[in-house]
């Protein structure tokens, strides 16, 4: 649905998107992960047709999106960061505006608002001007402005800023389902790393406009993890050196890394018998023991240190 090939934007001597080659199927929840200023959004403007790119290519549903812009439009929705609607216009009225805009009869408009607004919780909001609506609602009643023309792709770009970790779960399932359900392609840009893994199917990441990695977390973390296959995440209060001495010393554990309470102890086998022993035996108190999957987190982290960039972005 979407193929990206050697894409390259500069703004004179500064490149912000560089060689970029991407490739998303039908169906699938992308998650585009890196921190503000990466080239996530310009990359987003490029395969809108909204920004020329300076080389390479962009097609979305097979029309190459500098060429044709006006036929990607009919095929994309958009969300933007900060999407915005006519304050003194309910959010029914929007919705009709935006698909009379689409070339939409009132009749199947209000029709597709209302369902719409059903389907993103808002049925109840649905006379309610848009100026009263929260950051939440606004952004339900946005996914569904977005889908009022029945789109085959839609672009999600930093969607759940400023939303209370409640609405960003409902929000993040209610993509999920809609992406299942009408077999839609999504596209989610962000930087929050657990909303990204929570959704997504595969994930790439992007810093200085160049994508370093793309996989799902599990093929992420097999290249990045093969020697450590297993993580042992240890509840322990007191923090030693000694005991971190100890602990490095049993076979097959080949790194630990004390948190805040959390040694996190990468291995070759799975030692966690071993690792608790040699807790409880040196007087440490072993609140919990547990064997962990590397996260995106993980591999997010282990990237960005790789490539000698800071990481004050993410979150």
């Amino acid at each position: 649905m979407i193929e990206i090939s050697a894409l390259t934007k500069r703004y004179g001597n500064y490149t912000a998107v560089d060689n970029l080659n991407l490739s998303i199927a039908r169906g699938e929840i992308f998650g585009l992960l890196g921190p503000n200023g990466a080239g996530k959004s310009t990359t987003i403007l490029m395969m809108l047709g909204l920004t020329e790119p300076t080389s390479g290519s962009v097609t979305v549903c097979g029309i190459d999106a500098t060429r044709n812009p006006i036929e990607v439009k009919r095929k994309v929705g958009y969300l933007p960061e900060d999407v915005g609607f006519y304050e003194d216009l309910t959010g029914l009225e929007n919705l009709l505006y935006t698909a009379q805009l689409n070339g939409m009869t009132m009749k199947a408009a209000e029709d597709r608002a209302r369902h719409l607004l059903a389907r993103v919780g808002l049925a109840g909001e649905a006379d309610k001007k848009a100026g009263k609506y929260s950051r939440g609602m606004r952004q339900r009643l946005g996914l569904a402005d977005v889908l009022i023309k029945s789109p085959e792709v839609i672009i999600l770009d930093e969607p759940t800023l400023g939303i209370d970790p409640q609405g960003v779960r409902e929000f993040l399932t209610l993509i999920a389902k809609l992406s299942h359900d009408e077999g839609l392609t999504v596209l989610l840009s962000s930087h929050h790393l657990h909303q990204i893994q929570e959704v997504c199917d595969r994930v790439g990441l992007f810093v200085k406009g160049k994508l370093l990695a793309v996989g799902t977390i599990g093929q992420l973390s097999q290249e990045l993890f093969s020697n450590e296959p297993f993580l042992i995440e240890a509840g322990i209060d007191n923090s030693s050196e000694v005991l971190k001495e100890k602990l490095a010393g049993i076979p097959g554990v080949l790194s630990v890394v004390p948190e805040l309470g959390v040694w996190r102890i990468g291995c070759s086998r799975n030692a966690a018998p071993d690792i608790a022993r040699t807790v409880v035996e040196s007087g440490a108190t072993l609140n919990f023991l547990k064997q962990n999957q590397y996260g995106l987190d993980d591999i997010y982290y282990h990237y960005f240190e790789k490539n000698g960039t800071a990481l004050s972005a993410a979150s």
